[in-house]
C-alpha cells in the first residue's frame, strides 16, 4: 500500500508545482513594465486568385534511336548522360553482310558498263551495213526503172536493205536496253551504299542520351529501341488542369512554374492546350515551354500557378506568424495587453500570408514579434 502511495503523491506534486508556475509568470509579468511594440493594422487588400496544377517536365523535342536493319551491335559509342552532336556515330552494327551487298550491287554495274563499247560497236556495223543496203538500193532500183535487172534482182536488194535498217534498229534497241540496265544497277549500288550506311546509326540532332538500352554483341531488330535522346534546352511542364477550370485558361496564358527540386520559380506562358480529356483524371494537359534552366530534366516534378483574377481578402506580414506544429498562430495588441491568436492562413504573396479567418479588419497585429513576448504581457504600442 505504500508503495503505491509514493508515485501518487510525486504525481500530485508536480501537478501543483505546474499550476502555481503560471501564477508567478504572471506576476513577474505584471511587475515588468509594458513592452514596446509596433503593429500593422489588418485590412482588406487585393489578393491574387491563383490555381494550381502539378505536372511533369518533358523534352520538347526527343527522339528514340532504334535500328533499321537486323544485325549484331558491334559497338556502342555513349551512355547515358552523355552529349552527342548531329552527325555524331551512336551505335556501329557489324556491316559485313550489307558490305558484300554493296560489292555485288557494284560488280553488276560495272558489268553493264564494260558492254557498252560492244553495243557501240555493234551499232556503227549496223549503221555501215544499212548505208551501204542504201546506196546499193538506189542504184539497182535505177537499173530497175531502166529495165536493165529482173524483178527478182530488185527484189532482193529491197529485201537485203530492210534487212539491214533491221539490224540498225536493233544495235540500237540494244543499247537503250543496255543504258536502262546501267541505270538500274546504279540505283542497285545507290540503294546498296545507303543500306551499309544503316550499320552506323548516328545523332539526329544536337541531344542529351537519356537511356541506353543497348550492348556490344546485341542482336538488334528493325525498330527495336536502342537510345532515347532528347534535345538539350527545349524543355516544357506538362500539367494536368482540372475540366471545371480548363475554361479559364488559354494559350498563351501567363504562368508562374515552380520547380521544387531546384528551387526555382520560372515565368512563363501555356504553349498548348491537349483538346481531349483524359477519362480516368477528367483533366486536360496543358503544355508550358519553360526557358532554358540549368540543371532541368525530364521527370521533374513541377508546379504551375495560374493567375484566376483577384479578390479582397486580409494578410498579415509572413514573419509575425508563428508555427507549432499544424498550429499557426500571430500576437495582436488588445488595449495594451498582447493576445495569441490562432489563425487559419492561405497563400503567400511576396512577404504577405492570405489570412482566411481568425482575425478581422482593423485588428493591430503585432509585428515584429519582441523575444520573450507571451501571451497576457502589457504592450505599449509605439510608431
Amino acid at each position: 500500500m505504500k508503495k503505491l502511495l509514493i508515485p501518487v503523491i510525486m504525481i500530485l506534486s508536480l501537478m501543483f508545482a505546474a499550476c502555481a508556475e503560471k501564477p508567478r509568470q504572471a506576476a513577474k509579468t505584471a511587475g515588468q513594465g509594458p513592452v514596446a511594440v509596433k503593429t500593422v493594422v489588418v485590412a482588406p487588400v487585393v489578393w491574387p486568385e491563383q490555381y494550381q496544377a502539378v505536372g511533369t517536365v518533358q523534352a520538347r523535342t526527343g527522339a528514340v534511336i532504334s535500328a533499321k536493319v537486323m544485325g549484331y551491335v558491334q559497338s556502342v559509342n555513349v551512355r547515358a548522360g552523355d552529349i552527342v552532336r548531329r552527325g555524331q556515330s551512336l551505335v556501329e552494327l557489324d556491316s559485313r553482310d550489307l558490305d558484300a551487298a554493296y560489292r555485288r550491287a557494284a560488280a553488276v554495274l560495272s558489268e553493264a558498263k564494260s558492254a557498252a563499247p560492244e553495243v557501240e560497236s555493234a551499232i556503227a556495223a549496223a549503221r555501215a551495213n544499212m548505208e551501204l543496203a542504201e546506196v546499193t538500193f538506189r542504184r539497182m532500183k535505177d537499173l530497175f526503172e531502166k529495165k536493165s535487172i529482173s524483178n527478182q534482182e530488185f527484189d532482193e536488194v529491197s529485201t537485203r536493205l530492210k534487212a539491214a535498217q533491221a539490224g540498225h534498229q536493233m544495235a540500237l534497241s540494244r543499247r537503250e536496253q543496255l543504258q536502262s540496265k546501267i541505270v538500274q544497277a546504279e540505283e542497285a549500288v545507290k540503294g546498296a551504299d545507303i543500306v551499309r550506311g544503316y550499320a552506323r546509326i548516328a545523332a539526329p540532332f544536337n541531344a542529351r542520351v537519356t537511356e541506353k538500352r543497348v550492348n556490344p554483341g546485341d542482336l538488334t531488330a528493325p525498330g527495336a529501341p536502342l537510345l532515347t535522346l532528347e534535345r538539350e534546352g527545349g524543355y516544357r511542364l506538362e500539367a494536368s488542369v482540372e475540366e471545371s477550370r480548363i475554361s479559364q485558361i488559354q494559350a498563351g496564358h501567363r504562368v508562374s512554374v515552380v520547380l521544387d527540386a531546384l528551387d526555382r520559380t520560372v515565368e512563363s506562358r501555356v504553349s498548348e492546350i491537349v483538346p481531349s480529356v483524359d477519362p480516368a483524371s477528367r483533366a486536360y494537359i496543358v503544355k508550358i515551354d519553360l526557358p532554358a534552366t540549368a540543371q532541368l530534366r525530364s521527370g521533374m516534378f513541377g508546379r504551375a500557378i495560374f493567375l484566376m483574377g483577384s479578390r479582397q481578402t486580409l494578410t498579415v506580414p509572413a514573419g509575425a506568424v508563428t508555427e507549432r506544429g499544424q498550429l499557426q498562430s500571430v500576437m495582436v495588441a488588445d488595449e495594451g495587453i498582447a493576445r495569441n491568436r490562432l489563425v487559419t492562413l492561405g497563400g503567400t504573396s511576396g512577404d504577405q500570408r492570405q489570412v482566411l479567418s481568425g482575425l478581422n479588419a482593423g485588428e493591430k497585429v503585432i509585428y515584429p514579434v519582441p523575444a520573450g513576448l507571451v501571451d497576457g504581457a502589457k504592450v505599449e504600442v509605439r510608431p
